[in-house]
């Protein structure tokens, strides 16, 4: 048994002859198995999806109930069998329900990592690593530049600008779907208890977060219809990035602007979306993260994907480590 016999690229992602399922399509498929609940990933029209509890919640609050025509739920650590092939989901550490799915046939064990961090996260379970043949792995992050720095420093960063600036509203752009909870969650680690203002395209995936048990503290609607410019000062506000060019951005008094990314480690990307105070908070492993993990693993081969897939690739041939690139299309970096 060959790992291409197991998994293969096809058009519409990831596809196990075995199990007949694909891992995160890009296309409606009769049989989906998805790592998290990012839209890159995570897509309706599905015949059936096979994901964890709180990703098939988060598909059904962002495509309504009817997002595929049957899901069933899986359980970390829970392996089941699809046909010739067996299938465990274990913790990646990347948003609230995410997982890393390995696919098991005539003893050779192949795991598609999705999108994972090593990092803290007080949102969601940690990354496990899972010992396996062929380790498939994402490289949004993969090069030598990228070492992110400590989370909790840059909390510290934004609660040190609210200090100088009382009078300036903080406005944070922060994907809705893990990285504004992971923001405000780690807000609250540090100590801040004011109320924090969301837009609304955040209240619902906040509202989940809650009801799974994840503190956000009291949080309001960011809007000014129903209060002064000025009620804004001193405050924290989170939306997606997007409204930083939205009329509704520059209702707020003097707003510093933040952006909570990976990519702020770029100083022309801060640059050219007007960010005064760069975040670089990510929910992507590091060039660090993405070899220890690997590493960690045990594999003896890589499949790399969707991201800087060559440097990656270089790295494991210097180690010892057959790997080869993917070339997969239609992932972008939405819970960068």
């Amino acid at each position: 048994m060959r790992a291409q016999d197991i998994l293969r690229s096809r058009p519409e992602g990831l596809y196990c002859p075995p199990g007949d399922f694909f891992i995160d399509p890009v296309r409606p498929v009769k049989r989906a198995l998805i790592t998290h609940g990012h839209a890159d990933h995570a897509r309706a029209g599905h015949g059936s999806v096979l994901a964890t509890r709180e990703t098939l919640a988060i598909m059904g609050l962002r495509y309504g109930e009817g997002f595929a025509g049957a899901t069933q739920a899986a359980v970390a650590g829970q392996t089941l069998r699809l046909d010739g092939a067996s299938v465990t989901f274990h913790p990646a550490g990347h948003v609230l329900g995410s997982a890393q799915i390995a696919v098991e046939k005539d003893g050779l064990r192949i795991v598609a990592s999705g999108d994972y961090k090593r990092a803290s996260d007080p949102t969601c379970a940690a990354f496990e690593p899972v010992a396996c043949d062929v380790f498939i792995t994402e490289a949004t992050f993969a090069l030598p530049v990228f070492r992110h720095p400590d989370p909790a420093d840059e909390i510290a960063r934004l609660v040190k600008s609210l200090q100088q600036f009382p009078e300036r509203a903080h406005l944070v752009g922060a994907y809705s779907l893990g990285k504004a909870q992971r923001v405000i969650a780690m807000l609250r680690q540090a100590g801040y208890d004011k109320t924090i203002f969301i837009h609304g395209a955040l209240a619902t995936l906040c509202d989940y977060y809650e009801s799974e048990g994840v503190e956000l503290g009291p949080l309001a609607p960011a809007t000014v219809e129903t209060a002064s410019a000025a009620d804004f000062a001193g405050a924290v506000i989170v939306a997606p990035p997007s409204t930083f060019a939205d009329r509704w951005a520059r209702r707020f008094p003097d707003p510093v602007a933040c952006f909570a990314s990976g990519w702020m480690r770029i100083r022309q990307r801060a640059k050219q979306r007007g960010v005064e105070l760069p975040l670089i908070l990510s929910d992507h492993a590091d060039w660090d993260e993405l070899v220890a993990t690997i590493r960690d693993t045990g594999a003896g081969e890589v499949w790399v994907t969707h991201g800087r897939e060559e440097a990656l690739v270089r790295w494991c041939e210097i180690n010892a480590i057959a790997a080869r690139p993917l070339h997969l299309v239609g992932y972008e970096d939405e819970g960068d």
